[in-house]
């Protein structure tokens, strides 16, 4: 069965390749459409001896980042390519913005791309083992990579999360995952994806980075490459549970509610509200470049109760100086202490520990500011471009290689 549906794939690919860009964009239904008219084009390479291409996902903001922090190496440029959606979604900026049907569709994008990343680049990394010149019926990677190679450019896999990390796995070491049956109607797909996902990354012969500690269960070659952000724009004039005209402000942001795991918190912060307690704030809807004010407007964040790590939320809340409160788990805090030399400042809660830790942190807020404060100096430490750098440093000079402003 196998072999047929990847029969039918690349015929269904070669019959699509000849295909009248018009006639194919009437054939599509309206939601894979393209503007053929106005198409994205093709990335320009920087000017710089090293050239660097990050894409095509640009998960959670961190293909940018990662491209900005490989820019502190001297004599390294960047560049981003990102797959948008319609209407922006989160409001997650790249270098290079394309819309999913013309990623997925177009061939005249796909040519030009390939034309100008083969001519252009020295270095690409590869986000999520997704193909970089388009996808149309699930073009392998595979295929990218061998380009890529023959060209003469270095290579190497990005993993972020969910493309790597596996249901099984995860729902044996951790009773809370969303990987549960009948929970996550995505849990089987994933669970397929992270299986060829990892077969990717074993076979592939050069550096595989995954974004969070845990992600190392699932792919034990990888190295960590720690989520960046800019620490400056989560700067808070008012610290936490100052200046309070009434209980401390909780808030959450269940941007993907099955993995933060809000159904299991959501009772519990309603009930403390109503009690009086706290103020539960829920952050829904808002743009990236709106989520500051949010997180400095609270006193407490909380992160997420499901899958057991930190990331990117969780950084951009330390560095607003808030109390956050998640389930990270011994496993990442054990590897955070190992590679980093300090232990991550988050306040630890499962879901079924959640009220108890609430009502303790309300309760004696001092007894847990001391480590609530080193949160602005551990993102700044770790997770503001420079420690991302000098992991990507040997891949992209050579050697471990000093930074510059």
């Amino acid at each position: 069965m196998g072999f047929v549906s990847d029969t039918v794939r690349s015929a269904a690919r070669a019959a699509a390749a000849i295909v009248p860009p018009a006639l194919l964009t009437r054939a599509l239904p309206p939601a894979q459409r393209f503007d053929r008219a106005h198409p994205t084009p093709a990335i320009t390479p920087p000017d710089a001896a090293i050239r660097l291409l990050v894409a095509p996902t640009n998960t959670a903001w961190q293909g940018w980042a990662a491209a900005r922090a490989a820019e502190h190496l001297e004599g390294v440029g960047a560049r981003t390519s990102g797959i948008v959606p319609a209407g922006g979604g989160f409001g997650f900026v790249s270098d290079q913005e394309v819309p999913p049907a013309e990623y997925r569709w177009s061939a005249r994008w796909q040519r030009a791309q390939r034309r100008a990343v083969l001519g252009g680049f020295t270095h690409v990394l590869l986000e999520s083992g997704r193909p970089l010149f388009g996808d149309a019926f699930a073009r392998p990677v595979e295929a990218d990579i061998a380009a890529l190679r023959r060209a003469g450019i270095a290579v190497a896999l990005m993993l972020h999360g969910s493309e790597v990390r596996l249901p099984s796995r995860h729902l044996a070491r951790l009773p809370d995952s969303p990987f549960a049956p009948g929970l996550w109607s995505a849990t089987p797909a994933l669970e397929v994806q992270a299986r060829r996902t990892a077969a990717l990354a074993a076979a592939f012969d050069g550096p595989v980075f995954v974004m969070t500690p845990d992600l190392l269960l699932d792919i034990p070659e990888a190295t960590w490459l720690p989520v960046t952000i800019d620490p400056a724009q989560w700067v808070s004039a008012r610290a936490p549970f100052t200046q309070l005209d009434g209980p401390p402000i909780v808030s959450h942001v269940p941007s993907s509610a099955v993995v933060k795991g809000t159904d299991l918190i959501e009772p519990v912060l309603l009930r403390l509200h109503d009690e009086g307690l706290i103020r539960y704030s829920p952050i829904r809807g808002l743009k990236a470049s709106e989520m500051p004010a949010a997180y400095t407007g609270a006193d407490i964040v909380l992160d997420q109760f499901r899958i057991g790590t930190y990331g990117v939320a969780a950084v951009e809340a330390m560095a607003a100086g808030r109390f956050v409160i998640s389930n990270v788990g011994d496993q990442v805090r054990g590897e955070v202490e190992r590679q980093l030399g300090e232990t991550v400042p988050i306040i630890e809660a499962t879901a079924a520990t959640l009220e108890q830790v609430l009502r303790a942190v309300v309760a004696d807020p001092e007894a847990y500011r001391a480590e609530v404060e080193r949160g602005p100096g551990f993102a700044r430490r770790h997770h503001d471009g420079r420690r991302a750098a000098e992991v990507l440093s040997t891949w992209l000079t050579g050697s471990a290689q000093q930074l510059v402003d």
